[in-house]
């Protein structure tokens, strides 16, 4: 019975791939360990004695039928020290001294074998996980979000109109910007924390969604401010399983979702290239006051009309106000760092898959020369790693734009417009500035140096790539939030699959621990001499019934004395030649009186 319930405790672990106690039990054992040692050892304990206490009666009755056939005193003594639990140590007995030392052994591992089947351990279990997300890549994507422009009353992203995005973009660019130093980041948007930057993602697991507001009419899609993203992520029970999922001590995520990043080149624009150009020398001072001064007022403003060359002689302008002195100087403090954002390739003979950014600085910003940023956006496969409530996620796949990726490919460019547009104010840049702090508080060389440029590029790239990821998953976000769709259900053509595994940690018994087999083998092989010595009784029974106690010391000297046993001295041969004696115990009754004593076998 005890060796059942230990094989069926074992085969209910192995069956269902772990046990584990209610989550109130759970937490209980957590907070009290030393508690628990205690129980378990005690009940593993109770389980060992009793085994070994039936081992004991089991071979006494054995060597009871044993002693009334001839047997020499070695095997008696072995027999004996059998029913002990203790062993004989004589190398010429090779057999006898190796039988009673793996019996000895065997009951010593009793009560670790229990306590190692019985300890639960902390072990983390992980279940299969299955859903969907919108899937951006595709031409019904593609013609949905067409619509929405045209929804939204914009005939093209590139609208000056376009503003539907908050400053989401300009932190996701300021974090992702920290990284070319190391610097650890952790970016916030919609009540979701992701390291660094987003990858294009956004939570497809209902833990880490964020906001749980549910967003007004014009809230959604495009016109998304925040608000609870729908999940469509499923756990996958075992198919062998009907156990209950526990809650667990905690839930770590480990999901294979799309992803969209960028890979972006910064460089300098040479005097002699004609590709690019920036033309920032058409300005004009728009107001003036020669009396700010004395009444603490603005003393002016300059216009900016920057010309960008976007290819075949395509000029695109862009507007920019800044503040000045009455004289129409820029204060030396102040900084203007202007971009043009080319929506398409510089050759237009080529597919829409990537967009160009120009940029200049001035005055503190004068270290960023005229630069341009070939952005390539890229639709990923992301492995999203969801713990202590942060996202991180790595890229495992990639693929560049399509042509059915346009419209996609014109909201990340105009998200990277809406960002050159609004990061310049009056007197400062965000672009300009996280540039400046971020190499100037990591760094003891000068930002304006020929080594500390090509830092600064590579701060450049990875701003941008902070926004353009921002972008997917600002879209993401405003076409899985609530109320996008019917019944929060995307249409199967918009559906890209979500897979991945839920690591749950808790405490109990799982199929993975490589202990639980060697655990049950003392307990097996005693159990299978507790059996054979009990069936060796039943056959050698036949209505004898004797109450010697071979086991017992007294009793053995009593039939020794009785039958005038004779033996040789304590000399060392005289030790050998009486192991090797041979004797049996005979019972007699005479006068209701019962005898027993060893005669030796001639």
């Amino acid at each position: 019975m005890i060796l059942g319930f230990g094989y069926g405790f074992l085969g209910s672990v192995l069956y269902h791939g772990y046990l584990s106690p209610s989550d109130q039990v759970s937490n209980l054992w957590k907070n009290h360990p030393q508690e628990l040692t205690m129980a378990i050892t005690s009940i593993a304990t109770v389980l060992s004695v009793t085994t070994a206490t039936l081992f004991t009666i089991s071979m006494k009755e054995a060597l009871r039928h044993r002693i009334s056939r001839p047997i020499s005193l070695v095997q008696l003594s072995a027999g004996v020290a059998l029913t002990k639990g203790t062993t004989i140590l004589r190398p010429e007995y090779f057999r006898l001294t190796t039988l009673t030392l793996f019996v000895f052994g065997v009951l010593r591992l009793l009560t670790a074998g229990w306590t190692t089947l019985l300890t639960p351990v902390y072990f983390s279990l992980p279940i299969n996980m299955q859903g969907y997300e919108l899937d951006i890549t595709g031409t019904a994507f593609s013609s949905m979000l067409f619509n929405e422009y045209k929804n939204q009353g914009y005939a093209d992203i590139r609208d000056d109109a376009f503003e539907v995005l908050d400053i989401g973009g300009m932190l996701s660019g300021i974090s992702a910007a920290g990284q070319t130093y190391g610097l650890p980041g952790t970016f916030n948007f919609n009540g979701v924390k992701y390291n660094i930057s987003t990858q294009g993602i956004v939570p497809t697991i209902n833990e880490y969604s964020g906001s749980h507001a549910t967003p007004g009419p014009n809230g959604t899609r495009l016109g998304f401010s925040g608000g609870n993203v729908a999940v469509n992520t499923r756990p996958v029970p075992g198919n062998r399983t009907s156990l209950p999922l526990p809650q667990g001590f905690s839930r770590n995520y480990s999901m294979l979702q799309q992803g969209l990043t960028a890979t972006i080149n910064c460089q300098a624009i040479g005097s002699s290239d004609t590709q690019y150009t920036l033309n920032t020398n058409n300005s004009e001072v728009v107001y003036a006051n020669a009396a700010a001064a004395l009444n603490n007022s603005l003393a002016g403003l300059r216009l900016w009309n920057i010309v960008g060359n976007c290819g075949a002689n395509t000029p695109i302008t862009q507007n920019y106000v800044t503040m000045v002195d009455a004289s129409g100087n820029a204060n030396p403090s102040s900084g203007f760092l202007p971009s043009i954002v080319c929506p398409g390739p510089m050759n237009l003979s080529q597919i829409a898959t990537n967009f160009t950014i120009l940029s200049q600085g001035f005055d503190k910003y004068s270290f960023l020369g005229p630069s341009v940023c070939e952005v390539t956006p890229l639709l990923t496969t992301v492995r999203a790693d969801y713990s202590n409530d942060l996202i991180s996620s790595e890229i495992i796949s990639s693929t560049p734009f399509q042509s059915e990726n346009v419209q996609l490919l014109s909201f990340v460019a105009g998200v990277a417009k809406f960002q050159s547009i609004s990061s310049q104010g009056l007197v400062s840049s965000t672009i300009g500035d996280t540039l400046f702090s971020i190499y100037s508080s990591t760094t003891t060389t000068t930002i304006g140096d020929n080594l500390g440029n090509q830092t600064v590029y590579k701060e450049l790239e990875e701003y941008w790539r902070g926004v353009v990821e921002f972008s997917a998953t600002f879209l993401r976000s405003g076409f899985m939030v609530v109320n996008s769709f019917p019944n929060n259900t995307i249409p199967v053509e918009l559906q890209s699959p979500v897979n991945g595994t839920m690591y749950i940690s808790t405490i109990g018994w799982t199929q993975r621990s490589a202990t639980y087999l060697p655990a049950v083998i003392p307990s097996t092989i005693l159990t299978i001499l507790t059996f054979a010595c009990a069936l060796y009784s039943i056959l050698r029974n036949r209505g004898y019934r004797t109450t010697f106690d071979p086991s017992n010391t007294l009793h053995l000297i009593m039939a020794s004395a009785a039958g005038s046993l004779t033996l040789e001295d304590f000399s060392k041969n005289g030790i050998i030649n009486n192991e090797d004696v041979r004797v049996w115990l005979d019972e007699s009754e005479k006068d209701d009186e019962t005898t027993k004593k060893f005669v030796k076998v001639d």
